[in-house]
């Protein structure tokens, strides 16, 4: 056999031998990658199966956990408070932790707001809005009870504001911090009536600290000074009885609110000085957002009606406290207003009548209307009276 002949037969073998075994690695490849992709669609299915089966196990799990607070809760406690009107979850809501505490005293809470004149349901109501009162001992209720007497003139009112605002008197602890505010507020020239507006209006006053009361004073006495006030005792005691708010407000706040009422109304200093002693002072605890934005908005309806700057500056000094209405409030009580073919001109003249609510304005201008009363020609002004006068008149209308 020639070379040639022998180099075709071992190519021949070589390729009878290679074709299965070519077949075969094509044969194992294809097996693998159907096993991955099987073994891929049945890792998704199971990781599926893993993730939904896990759904409601969170859920178990999540309501164990609450099951789990409420059963670290004292019970004797929880069928107390059910047993003096409390609202339970209302509580809960507010002060959670005051639940599970071992040693609470609303027994004694009740006693001695009963000996106080508190009915059963408003001490009910007291416990339900802030819980925590029931952590106070009766030793420390006696000695603040007898601090807030000082200023109040009966158990009685001192009631009504724990009704209204049961945190102003059980938020704090701090007998002394009381007793050091009242001395201190006192010593400052606030007259006994003040101090009883203080603590029926702005109650939070007397459990701020000492410094931050102190804080306040001492900006309010340097402010008077900067604007040539000669007697700054005189100039604290007739912004905090104009605005009892102030004292819990930080200086940064009321400073800003002067600088606005300043630079807005091109105010000298003793414009200024008579405006935050007199109807500016309601508006220096406003939150400077609100001033801005309120402002800007008065501003920009009354240009679109035809007046000027100047004219507008002057119609918001007349009367500040618009300063306190949204933007839709604003609008709508405008729009009312024209609607029933009242001019800008009357409103101008009028301001306070921006204080009544839509539903007022629509009320008193419909009842006038069928009394033969004309507000496109007669004042506007009975539109803002208090009820029993603008009933009188509305009678004698329709004599």
């Amino acid at each position: 056999m020639t070379l040639s002949e022998r180099k075709d037969s071992l190519t021949s073998i070589w390729k009878t031998l290679d074709y299965p075994m070519i077949m075969a690695s094509r044969n194992i490849c294809c097996v693998r990658r159907n096993f991955l992709f099987d073994l891929r669609g049945w890792m998704l299915q199971y990781s599926a199966e893993i993730f939904l089966k896990s759904i409601p196990f969170r859920l178990f799990n999540v309501e164990c956990n609450s099951k789990g607070k409420e059963s670290l809760e004292n019970k004797d406690l929880l069928n107390n408070l059910l047993n003096m009107g409390v609202d339970i979850d209302r509580a809960r809501r507010r002060q959670p932790g005051v639940f599970n505490r071992a040693v609470t005293n609303e027994q004694e809470l009740k006693i001695f707001l009963l000996s106080k004149g508190a009915s059963d349901t408003v001490i009910g109501s007291i416990i339900s809005r802030y819980p925590r009162a029931i952590t106070r001992t009766p030793e420390s209720l006696s000695k603040r009870w007898e601090l807030w007497r000082k200023i109040m003139a009966s158990d009685l009112e001192i009631v009504n504001i724990l009704e209204r605002s049961p945190e102003s008197f059980f938020r704090s602890n701090d007998n002394l911090n009381l007793e050091n505010n009242i001395k201190f507020l006192c010593s400052v020239g606030l007259t006994h009536k003040c101090l009883c507006r203080l603590l029926t209006n702005a109650p939070r006053t007397f459990s701020n600290s000492l410094n931050l009361n102190k804080q306040m004073v001492k900006f309010l006495q340097e402010t008077s000074r900067s604007l040539g006030h000669n007697d700054p005792t005189d100039f604290v005691r007739k912004i905090i009885s104009k605005n009892p708010s102030i004292l819990i407000q930080s200086t940064k706040r009321v400073k800003t609110n002067i600088e606005f009422l300043q630079s807005t109304f091109n105010l000298n200093k003793e414009d200024l000085l008579l405006l935050i002693c007199g109807p500016g002072a309601r508006v220096l605890d406003l939150s400077n957002d609100c001033t801005k934005k309120n402002y800007t908005n008065i501003k920009k309806r009354l240009l679109s009606l035809g007046h000027t700057e100047e004219e507008i500056q002057r119609f918001v000094l007349s009367y500040l406290n618009m300063i306190f209405l949204s933007e839709k409030k604003f609008n709508d009580k405008i729009d009312c207003l024209i609607e029933e073919k009242i001019s800008m001109s009357q409103i101008i003249e009028n301001p306070r009548v921006l204080d009544s609510s839509i539903n007022t304005l629509k009320t008193r201008i419909r009842e006038l209307s069928h009394a033969g009363y004309d507000l496109s020609t007669s004042s506007i002004a009975l539109l803002s009276w208090s009820q029993r006068r603008y009933e009188a008149k509305l009678k004698r209308l329709s004599g």
